[in-house]
């Protein structure tokens, strides 16, 4: 490791999944105004996360569920007159 290159200031930090609340202690540098007591009875600063290993489809082996079928009614929807534009002028040439 090259000497003065990592952060002097890290201390043990709880991070807490807010998907499924689990939380985790591990070392970090980031500043947090909020603490929470964690299961070995002390006190840490807290860093809520958005998804973890916990949570990700990628480590749980469950993909989400995506409404591709609104996806895609949706976009038929929004372009249907751009598409209606270009069947009629095919038509409209063929028959001159």
């Amino acid at each position: 490791m090259k000497p003065g290159i990592h952060p002097e200031n890290f201390r043990l930090v709880v991070f807490k999944d807010m998907s499924n609340d689990t939380m985790f202690l591990a070392k970090s540098c980031t500043a947090t105004k909020d603490t929470i007591k964690f299961t070995d009875g002390n006190e840490y600063p807290l860093v809520k996360i958005d998804i973890s290993h916990t949570s990700h489809p990628f480590y749980t082996g469950k993909m989400m569920l995506v409404d591709t079928a609104g996806r895609v009614d949706k976009f038929k929807k929004r372009f249907a007159k751009h598409i209606a534009t270009k069947d009629e002028a095919p038509k409209e040439a063929a028959a001159e």
